[in-house]
């Protein structure tokens, strides 16, 4: 099908891609602004004669018009997680979806300063609210103040804290059902590597932990949990400290992949077979998961999930869309691969 063109003489105009879409002038501003209540088959048969038309609306004029930037922030404090990786991937989906941009800011400084260097974006005109990760999700002054100011955000968060909309997923019964796999398979001395402490999801996880050990009337050697920091030396270390123990455990529950990816190098260096002679576990099932030597036993995420839903509450919440209780918690998924085996010693 040849492709509809306007006069060589001018570019496309709104009037054109309401005369090809057959709808109205006012009705192509309202897509083109993100407005709500417009039929997704509508929004879709404007869309498309605009790309056909070749049609971009003139941004400075759109962000005049409906007095918003057209953009949401994404704040974090990681840029080389695999987890954020993909809550971008995600969000910039759904901001595709409604004609918005996804603004990537990382947020080194937790302190003080984190308050006044959020706030500016909105002040500025910069974003038109806010979607916020681990830790940062958790930082209770910011969010009372991004509250306080009436600016529209979503945490990335499992934890209650204040009103705002949140979408998680539910790490304590993730890590829960990994434990409850190593135990099946004969395992009683379980280790245990904690994420980073400043992430509610270290701890959701080793709650999860904790509760099918003493499900399963197994006791809990403090010395078998070690903390981490979320990356693969702080798994790497925690595990060279626990294939020290004697007795040593005869398996062990890294809180991500990462750190699973650690006690695996700490394992071959000991010249431990895996999983003959010490099962593993890691957490995400990110793509370094399926790579491993063996491959990694995980719990996979949905987090892209997870992103598309808080970045179409967000978006919903700047247009003026429901204040209803948007909290969502959605729930992994328990890989098996070759990384776990029957305990060595037996049941």
């Amino acid at each position: 099908m040849r492709k509809t063109q306007t006069p060589a003489a001018r570019k496309a105009t709104i009037d054109d891609v309401a005369a090809l879409a057959k709808v109205s002038i006012k009705t192509v501003s309202r897509v083109f602004n993100s407005e709500p209540n417009v039929r997704p088959t509508t929004r879709e048969r404007v869309l498309a004669a605009a790309k056909e038309l070749d049609y971009r609306p003139n941004l400075s004029a759109r962000r005049l018009a409906a007095k918003r930037a057209f953009v949401i922030g994404l704040l974090y404090d990681n840029p080389q997680s695999d987890y954020i990786i993909a809550i971008q991937e995600g969000s910039l989906e759904i901001c595709r979806q409604y004609g918005y941009q996804l603004l990537i800011h990382p947020c080194s400084d937790v302190g003080a300063n984190l308050v006044d260097e959020v706030l500016s974006l909105k002040h500025q005109g910069i974003v038109d609210g806010f979607l916020l990760s681990q830790p940062i999700s958790e930082n209770e002054v910011l969010l009372g103040a991004l509250t306080e100011q009436g600016i529209p955000h979503v945490r990335i968060s499992q934890r209650a804290i204040g009103d705002a909309p949140r979408v998680a997923v539910d790490d304590e019964q993730a890590a829960l059902r990994l434990t409850e796999h190593l135990i099946e398979l004969g395992h009683h001395r379980i280790g245990f590597v904690m994420g980073h402490p400043d992430h509610g999801s270290s701890h959701d996880r080793y709650d999860g932990y904790v509760k099918a050990m003493r499900g399963a009337g197994l006791p809990i050697d403090a010395s078998w949990v070690e903390q981490g920091t979320y990356n693969f030396e702080s798994g790497y270390a925690a595990a060279r400290r626990l294939l020290t123990l004697s007795p040593r455990p005869t398996a062990i529950f890294a809180c991500n992949d990462h750190m699973a990816m650690g006690v695996l190098v700490a394992a071959h260096e000991r010249r431990l077979e895996i999983p003959a002679d010490l099962s593993v576990c890691g957490f995400d099932d990110t793509p370094m998961a399926h790579y491993a030597w063996p491959p990694l036993t995980t719990s996979r995420q949905p987090i892209k999930q997870v992103a598309l839903i808080a970045t179409e509450v967000l978006l919903k919440r700047i247009q003026g869309g429901s204040e209803g209780d948007d909290h969502f918690l959605l729930h992994s998924e328990l890989v098996r691969r070759d990384s776990t085996g029957p305990c060595p010693e037996g049941p």
